[in-house]
């Protein structure tokens, strides 16, 4: 068969995917805390028809080599880790991180590797803990879950994720912060859904992560912005014109299909 049509389907194959990540973008173009992604294409190895000459002693020129390319695939699926905008809600418990790091959330409180997450909109169950719209618990700076105390009548969360808590009696407790988990690379994470990421190993060396807190210089963590929200990163123009670059891609591909079979029904009608 020829090549052309089998290049023509591994670049169908290509914007496909590519389609199907630009129609989860635009899906999630409110969810809170969501990072974009993009395909990135590279080509696979090509045949070589005839190799490379050296030049010679006698003043002859060298030849390149003549090779033929054989279709395209994906490269990488990136997830762009870029800050969203601020939405302000007024809300005491939705928070949004100004710059570097993540919340870190856990299913149950005994569970030892937290969960990883840029949405902030959490919530105070009856039990005064500090909870995700799923019922996650939020973790403190020590990786344990955060709790309320029992005789907190009011509190607010400064910008080093410190929750100030106001006592019946009008003493303050400031002994608990919320924990923020500091990626080297966040374009390793894992998404497992529900606004959550996985740390993996190459996100973190070995896969560690060691809690630490907000607004950190050392750390470079950002500052945790109380009574705000981090919306999607999706740009929809962006989006709406790769879908444009995506549909013609996938048009011409299936014409490259088209022409060579009609090149093979040639071949084929020679013998009548």
């Amino acid at each position: 068969m020829l090549r052309s049509m089998y290049s023509g389907v591994s670049g169908m194959r290509g914007f496909q995917t590519k389609l199907d990540v630009i129609g989860n973008n635009i899906a999630n173009v409110n969810t809170v805390g969501f990072k974009s992604g993009r395909v990135m294409f590279k080509d696979v190895m090509s045949q070589t028809v005839a190799g490379v000459t050296a030049p010679n002693d006698t003043d002859q020129g060298g030849v390149n080599a003549k090779q033929i390319g054989l279709g395209v695939s994906i490269g990488s699926i990136d997830t762009i880790h870029l800050g969203g905008s601020a939405m302000v809600t007024n809300q005491q418990t939705d928070l949004r991180i100004d710059g570097d790091g993540f919340f870190l959330v856990k299913m149950t409180g005994d569970q030892e590797e937290p969960f990883l997450t840029r949405a902030g909109d959490f919530h105070v169950d009856a039990e005064k803990n500090l909870v995700t719209s799923d019922g996650f618990l939020v973790c403190d700076s020590n990786g344990d879950a955060i709790k309320l105390g029992d005789e907190t009548v009011a509190f607010s969360i400064a910008q080093d994720g410190t929750i100030i808590q106001k006592q019946g009696d009008g003493e303050t407790d400031q002994q608990i912060k919320i924990g923020i988990g500091k990626v080297v690379n966040p374009e390793g994470l894992e998404k497992i859904g529900g606004n959550l990421y996985r740390m993996t190993v190459n996100a973190n060396p070995d896969g560690t992560l060691d809690p630490t807190t907000a607004n950190n210089a050392e750390a470079g963590t950002g500052a945790i912005i109380a009574g705000q929200l981090e919306m999607s990163n999706v740009d929809l123009t962006g989006e709406f014109t790769e879908m444009i670059v995506a549909q013609r891609g996938f048009q011409a591909n299936s014409r490259i299909i088209t022409t060579s079979d009609e090149v093979l029904q040639e071949v084929v009608n020679l013998k009548r």
